[in-house]
């Protein structure tokens, strides 16, 4: 159970910091977790006293450099981050990682990410599906990995329940209605996003 208030058994880094459980499972954003356990492990988890905050996005195309911060960064981080943009816009970023990627290409990246989109779960994102008259969306559910997000919402779409992705404190989220939380959820296990 997390030691916030609204409890749950989807922990946040506050959770790995004060040893809430003896075992955590994590996903593709485990960094994030790292980044707090190692930004603020002397203050107890609200404040980020060390390093340089949770650094750039890397990606093909990718023509700006963002860096991240968190609310809970404190003055230092934010000073060490903006150094860290300093360098890598002096030391042109974005033209490295545009070289890095054409040379991948040229070793096969293309083929490898090709052989492992195909999985179950993909088969519904390859499908054409339209999207369901829109909702408000204030239920939100946890424990989809960040890889699977937009293939869960378009999962969802196909059972005609609307839905969007989000990130929330917890990690990436499905967004859909109050009213129509359980058949999502039950949808996302038939699905295999979701266990039971």
């Amino acid at each position: 159970e997390s030691m916030r208030s609204d409890g749950g058994s989807v922990m946040r880094g506050n959770d790995l910091l004060c040893g809430t459980a003896d075992v955590m499972v994590t996903d593709t954003l485990t960094g994030n977790i790292m980044m707090k356990v190692f930004s603020s492990f002397t203050t107890g988890g609200s404040y980020e006293a060390s390093g340089f905050g949770y650094g750039p996005g890397i990606g093909e195309d990718y023509e700006r450099t963002i860096l991240i911060l968190s609310r809970a960064s404190g003055v230092p981080v934010v000073a060490n981050a903006l150094s860290y943009a300093k360098d890598l816009a002096k030391g042109k970023l974005a033209e490295k990682c545009s070289l890095e990627f054409a040379n991948a290409k040229k070793a096969g990246l293309d083929e490898i990410l090709e052989s492992l989109k195909e999985t179950k779960k993909t088969e519904t994102a390859a499908e054409e599906v339209k999207m369901p008259e829109k909702e408000t969306v204030t239920g939100q559910i946890a424990g989809i990995d960040i890889m699977d997000l937009e293939d869960a919402v378009t999962a969802l779409w196909k059972e005609n329940i609307y839905a969007e992705s989000g990130m929330g404190c917890t990690g990436p989220i499905v967004r859909v209605s109050e009213a129509r939380m359980e058949a999502a959820i039950t949808a996302l296990v038939k699905a295999e996003f979701l266990a039971e």
